[in-house]
């Protein structure tokens, strides 16, 4: 063990004996040590696992093994590529935020004192072990749990665990919590509770644990994606049983099934990955930091933010209200005597600060000083006037002369303003300290009233009025006093009757804690674990929660919240722990962030429509080809024209989005859109595939066909004309063609639908004013059609180069498809079939 003797000072000789260097060693190598505990609960094979090999994962990965080994290359990385890409973003995000987590740790790494073999021993915090004596003094970091021993008398820091603000002493018998701070006294403290055990293990633990909230849009993605999967699978069984009667060739039912996997929309997933990515850096040039990629769009549907004060509505610093004269003096005099008193103390804490910064004065030479602790609750210089005392109302009532200054002090507190009195001695003379050295106040005369405020951030006010404005309600969670969170939540234009403490909320069972929690915004005295409980309460009632805090004492809470929210300068477990910081410490960087992720979900809301239309098509083309008998209508190269006709126009659409509120009916939505254009849109291509397919066969069975159109066909279809399946191979490859290039051109045309540049176009929604989509289906159709006098284009995506037929098949059905489909939409006949439309309604149903 690593022990370095510094011999008997800070009161060695009258210290307890402690443990042994032996006996410490041995409970340190029976695992009694204080060392950190396990890291977050996921490893790095789970994340593996469950990222790049899921179900469907696994699915493709078998598909593309097969193609592999049947020498169909293009086809495999095709079927594969996009879902492998998508589970790699995935595990690289889950195992970055389980690095961070695995991090994290609440206590520092600075070496701490104990008692060993009678003597001070400094050793590594993880080196103490239980039954260990710690000698604490100022500036030491508490590390286990245990109480304070026979003679010490310890003043700590607990706000980083409770969020209390005012120091706490610690007597004889009283537990120091590990986490806290000593600052002021010292003793000693016997090591009870170590390692996990201890208390700010638990809380790191906590933070360490891995939890991912899946938002709404994520949850309907992924319900869309299994209800897709799960027709795919039914579809796939009847098709391949029927090729296993037909006696397809194994290649053919490799190439069928990936076909059929591809009509799964994966690629919304990719793309809610891009979007969350391009979303976060967007939001973090605008003050919020995202750090769990679904964040920003988490944001967007919060309709209630809890908040905790100190850090996050305040900045932590205090200012004067007002000094009111009580006494013999003057106004002007007793500034001048209160600010002078500040600039004198020989330590300065907030108080000071505050009155020097507020008030005249210059500093005193001090004879004598009895500084501030928050045992005493005063402060008392002697000087060569005399002796002046600073400190709170109650603490020195005792000794006050005069009139009662209680009215004068519930006026101020009252408003939750922090009051304390300046008072002189009666006697210059009186001493300050009695026999034994204790402090000691004199009799007094008061002065003045001092009331200081806990100063708000200059934008916190705005902001809240903004977030209301907006539908969202706050709630003020602190560990403070309930009367000055009250009245600060108030300044902030925050109103909501009685305040509640935290030892309320104990004494309620959940229903009845529900109740409260629903018509209560501020909340005083919270304790981190009702923090948690206030955040589940509201999850209950259905609430989209976002918890913003700053102190270790928040982490449990902001991970238990939908959206947790941590300030720059708070606590490195908390933005360690939180999906969003805010990096210059502003409430107003939640507005920015609230409306990127508004504008993600509608951009990926339009997406969705685009996809799953895409999907739809597809799906009835292959059912309806197969039960006319014509072959099958796509191969896998062919799927892979979507990523030009679905997969770059949705990445644009998402980028030009704009924000929108949460749709509470996107499902229904999205099937008044998507089953319409699937069924026009397959009926057209079906029309346009059995023309092709059946002119083909008829015309490759004509022995005048000339003598380059059947060289051309064997040479796309690597069938011989000889062979007695070529007329078949051929027709299905040129209606393929033409399927191919009307699903790709009705598919442009499809955003003209959603994005109308034009009222002709606006029979699904009106026209937005936003031309950007319109020039984009420009350029997509003209670079799918020079794609298709270019052979390395067509021989990539497994069709035939551009030829008459297929575009004298392919214009008119356009044609009537878009005249088709405009009156559909316009007169939401497939609202009017399900009963659904108001009877005499035409308009577009949305924009």
């Amino acid at each position: 063990m690593d022990v370095q003797q510094t011999g008997t000072g800070r009161g060695a000789a009258s210290a307890p004996e402690g443990l042994s260097a032996r006996e410490a060693a041995e409970r340190l190598r029976r695992g009694q040590g204080n060392g950190a505990g396990d890291g977050s609960s996921r490893s790095y094979v789970r994340i593996l696992r469950t990222n790049v090999f899921n179900s469907y994962n696994s699915i493709l990965f078998t598909i593309g093994a097969a193609l592999l080994a049947l020498g169909r290359w293009n086809d495999a990385v095709i079927s594969v590529g996009l879902g492998l890409l998508n589970a790699a973003i995935s595990a690289v995000q889950e195992i970055r935020a389980k690095r961070k987590l695995d991090r994290l740790q609440l206590l520092n790494r600075s070496r701490v004192t104990v008692v060993r073999d009678g003597r001070d021993a400094e050793v590594a915090p993880e080196e103490v072990v239980a039954g260990d004596v710690l000698h604490v003094t100022p500036g030491d970091q508490v590390v286990v749990d245990g109480p304070v021993l026979d003679g010490g008398r310890i003043e700590v820091d607990e706000s980083l665990l409770t969020g209390e603000s005012d120091p706490l002493v610690k007597e004889p018998g009283e537990d120091l919590l590990s986490g806290s701070s000593c600052v002021g006294g010292g003793g000693h403290q016997l090591a009870r509770d170590v390692g996990p055990a201890s208390y700010a293990s638990r809380l790191t633990a906590d933070a360490r644990h891995a939890s991912t909230d899946t938002t709404p849009l994520q949850h309907r993605i992924d319900f869309v994606v299994r209800l897709v999967m799960l027709l795919v699978t039914l579809m796939s069984a009847t098709i391949l049983f029927q090729a296993a009667l037909e006696g397809f060739s194994l290649v053919r039912v490799v190439q069928t099934t990936a076909v059929l996997s591809g009509l799964v929309p994966y690629g919304l997933f990719f793309l809610v990955a891009v979007a969350y990515t391009v979303g976060a850096a967007k939001s973090a040039g605008r003050g919020a930091l995202v750090q769990r990629v679904n964040a920003v769009e988490s944001v967007s549907n919060v309709d209630v933010v809890c908040t905790d004060k100190t850090g996050t509505l305040t900045t932590g610093r205090l200012t004067l209200a007002a000094v009111r004269p009580v006494g013999s003096l003057a106004a002007d005099d007793v500034q001048r005597l209160a600010g002078s008193m500040a600039r004198s103390a020989s330590a300065a804490n907030l108080t000071g600060s505050a009155l020097a910064a507020a008030l005249p004065g210059e500093a005193w030479p001090v004879r004598e000083e009895i500084p501030f602790s928050s045992s005493l609750r005063w402060s008392a210089l002697r000087t060569d006037d005399g002796v002046y005392v600073l400190g709170a109302p109650d603490a020195l009532a005792p000794q006050l002369s005069g009139a009662p200054l209680a009215d004068a002090v519930a006026e101020q507190a009252a408003q939750g303003l922090r009051v304390l009195v300046v008072a002189r001695a009666v006697d210059p003379a009186a001493p300050l300290r009695d026999g034994a050295g204790r402090a000691r106040l004199p009799a007094l005369e008061p002065l003045a009233v001092v009331s200081l405020a806990d100063e708000l951030r200059p934008d916190v006010a705005g902001a809240i009025a903004r977030l209301l404005a907006d539908g969202i309600e706050l709630k003020v969670v602190s560990g403070d006093d309930p009367r000055t969170v009250a009245a600060l939540a108030l300044q902030a234009g925050l109103t909501g009757g009685e305040p509640v403490t935290g030892a309320d909320l104990d004494a309620l069972a959940d229903p009845e804690l529900d109740r409260v929690v629903a018509r209560t915004t501020v909340f005083g005295r919270i304790a981190p674990e009702q923090k948690e409980r206030l955040v589940a309460s509201l999850r209950r009632q259905g609430r989209y929660v976002a918890m913003i805090g700053d102190g270790v004492n928040d982490a449990r809470a902001l991970k238990r919240a939908q959206v947790g929210v941590a300030m720059r300068s708070g606590s490195a477990v908390t933005r360690d722990v939180a999906d969003i910081v805010l990096t210059d410490d502003s409430l107003a960087a939640l507005l920015p962030a609230q409306q990127e992720g508004r504008r993600i979900i509608s951009g990926i809301g339009t997406s969705m429509q685009v996809f799953l239309a895409r999907v739809g098509t597809q799906g009835l083309v292959i059912a309806a080809v197969t039960m006319l008998g014509l072959g099958f209508p796509y191969s896998p190269a062919q799927v892979g024209l979507t990523l030009l006709t679905v997969g770059v126009p949705t990445v644009f659409l998402t980028m030009w989005a704009r924000p929108a509120p949460p749709d509470p009916h996107l499902l229904a939505d999205l099937g008044r859109f998507v089953v319409p254009a699937a069924v026009v849109t397959a009926a057209a291509a079906v029309g346009v595939y059995a023309k092709l397919y059946t002119d083909l066969v008829q015309g490759l069975s004509n022995p005048g066909v000339p003598a380059f159109v059947v060289d051309e066909f064997e040479r796309y279809t690597g069938v011989s004309s000889d062979d007695v399946g070529f007329a078949e191979a051929a027709a299905t490859l040129g209606a393929q063609t033409g399927l191919s290039t009307f699903v790709s051109y009705a598919a442009f045309v499809l955003i003209l639908f959603l994005k109308p540049p034009h009222r002709a176009f606006a029979s699904w929604t009106r026209p937005d004013g936003d031309r950007r989509p319109a020039v984009l289906v420009a350029v997509l159709v003209v670079v799918f059609s020079a794609g298709l006098y270019l052979p390395a284009f067509t021989d990539y995506f497994g069709v035939t180069d551009a030829a008459e037929p297929v575009f004298q098949a392919v214009l008119p059905a356009l044609v009537i498809w878009f005249v088709l489909l405009s009156v559909v939409y316009r007169f939401r006949l497939l609202d009017r079939a399900l009963g659904l439309a108001r009877p005499g309604s035409t308009a577009p149903p949305r924009g």
